[in-house]
């Protein structure tokens, strides 16, 4: 556990002895590979229980922790809760596919009885007054409530020059591939912990990249949904017109039902195939080897499955990443003095924030706060200059996407997910190459990302995208290319790679 845990218990059994080792309920290796629906069987035969599930998760965040440093705040309830799953269960009165599993929550969503910091030491004084309707969701659907999880610092929307993965009160989360390499972000331990098999899924956030680039990182599954599916009440924002919850799993059937439970409605995939469909293909060639040989070998597969694939350039991209910066800046601003308001107890502005940072010991001991000064300097979100930029920006990522649909008839487009992870290094900060999330977020449009390959020891992503609603459709592609492909594999937490 990072030495900053505010909210800790230790893995205990159900009557306070220590808990059993995780060989004692399920395996490492069965942990890591057992699917939701493979847990609600076993639950449903006699043959696991909530609680049995919940202090294996335990005992693995017990003896992982130290290394990949991706939970905040464990929840002190988390075995009555797995406690009550299974009395309902033996009253014949399961709630669904989430009763009783365990899930982590990111840290910049509201939890009444646990803190909500957006990893930062200036929300620590104040718990939010309720919980964000997501979570609600989740409690009702009978999930696990395990914790929740470290983050890039305010979604990595605080410095230009900040390092994914690192917070003020959780400090640095490791990738579990090779412990040295970054985990990208924002969502930084919401995936690293999927990843490490601490928890069976987890809630991320993203407003551009925030959930696909760990994701990808990572070696998982991850789904920022269509704008909208999922309530954004509740959460720490950066901008309301990009800004979306969204579900991490090692299975693509996990976030799926997941992702049904966040958006009260199915996304749980029909088996598709892929042969007939056509898939437009943004290669990325020649950003990183490693990312060039997965691409072709993603490429082979499909063709080879019976699908078409067709190269493609999504249009306008500089115009797209020059506009919405400028508009993100001014949205922040507003956006975060709105949410702050909701929270007595805590700085009550963005400037309060930019205060507080300057006179922290630790805020500023990594990385500054220029995103925070450009934001609290920014225009109005009634300001004609940012109305035409954010118009602008939505547009032609909206286009950027429809057009090549339109144009190739094609079913999704695909592309690299993320580069191999760089080692983390304050002084040079993040290097993210492969900007491939930028028009599915600029534009509200959904955005998973699948296990493809490795370039070495780490994981490289692809990433399935298409036009605003598609989700349901490219989850089931998604789930179409993990059978094919099966390319994810249990990390082995090396602490360095060449």
């Amino acid at each position: 556990m990072a030495a900053t845990t505010l909210v800790a218990v230790s893995p205990v059994g159900a009557n306070g002895a220590p808990a059993p080792s995780v060989n004692a309920v399920m395996s490492n290796a069965d942990l890591d590979a057992a699917t939701i629906p493979q847990l609600q069987t076993r639950m449903a035969k006699g043959a696991l229980t909530a609680v049995g599930l919940t202090e294996a998760y335990l005992g693995r965040i017990h003896q992982l922790e130290p290394k990949v440093h991706s939970i905040l705040f464990l929840d002190p309830t988390a075995v009555s809760q797995a406690r009550a799953s299974d009395e309902r269960r033996r009253r014949g009165h399961v709630l669904g596919p989430l009763d009783g599993i365990p899930v982590l929550l990111k840290d910049n969503i509201d939890t009444r009885d646990l803190p909500t910091t957006a990893g930062s030491r200036a929300l620590l004084a104040k718990n939010p007054v309720k919980d964000a309707p997501l979570v609600t969701a989740l409690r009702r659907a009978g999930a696990v409530i395990l914790g929740k999880a470290n983050l890039s610092e305010w979604a990595n929307f605080r410095s230009t020059t900040s390092t994914s993965g690192w917070s003020g009160v959780g400090g640095q989360t490791n990738n579990p591939y090779v412990l040295d390499r970054n985990p990208c972000g924002s969502s930084s331990g919401s995936a690293a912990a999927v990843a490490a098999s601490l928890a069976q899924v987890a809630i991320g956030t993203e407003t551009d990249g925030s959930i696909v680039c760990p994701g990808g990182q990572n070696g998982i599954v991850g789904i920022k949904p269509t704008l909208g599916v999922i309530s954004g009440a509740g959460i720490v924002p950066i901008s309301h017109e990009q800004d979306t919850a969204g579900p991490f799993g090692r299975h693509v059937v996990d976030v799926a039902l997941t992702l049904s439970v966040l958006a009260g409605k199915d996304y749980v995939p029909p088996t598709t195939s892929l042969r007939g469909k056509r898939i437009g293909v943004w290669a990325m060639a020649g950003t990183d080897a490693g990312v060039d040989k997965v691409m072709q070998e993603t490429v082979a597969a499909l063709t080879k499955a019976g699908a078409t694939v067709v190269d493609v350039v999504p249009a306008n991209q500089d115009t797209i990443g020059n506009d919405e910066l400028p508009a993100l800046l001014a949205e922040f601003k507003h956006d975060l003095n709105a949410y702050l308001a909701t929270r007595p107890g805590v700085p009550q502005t963005l400037a309060d924030l930019i205060a507080f940072n300057q006179h922290d010991p630790v805020e500023l001991s990594k990385f500054g706060q220029e995103l925070f000064e450009q934001a609290q300097a920014a225009p109005p979100i009634t300001d004609p200059t940012y109305l035409k930029q954010r118009a602008e920006a939505t547009d032609l990522a909206r286009h950027s996407i429809d057009d090549l649909i339109a144009a190739d008839h094609l079913d999704a487009i695909i592309a690299p997910t993320n580069g191999p992870a760089w080692v983390t290094d304050y002084a040079k900060g993040d290097v993210d190459e492969i900007g491939s999330s930028t028009p599915a977020a600029v534009a509200g449009y959904p955005d998973i990302t699948v296990p493809a390959g490795f370039a070495g020891p780490l994981p490289i992503g692809v990433s399935f995208m298409a036009g605003k609603n598609s989700d349901a459709h490219l989850v089931a592609l998604a789930a179409a290319f993990e059978r094919l492909t099966a390319a994810r594999q249990a990390p082995k937490f090396l602490p360095t790679s060449p």
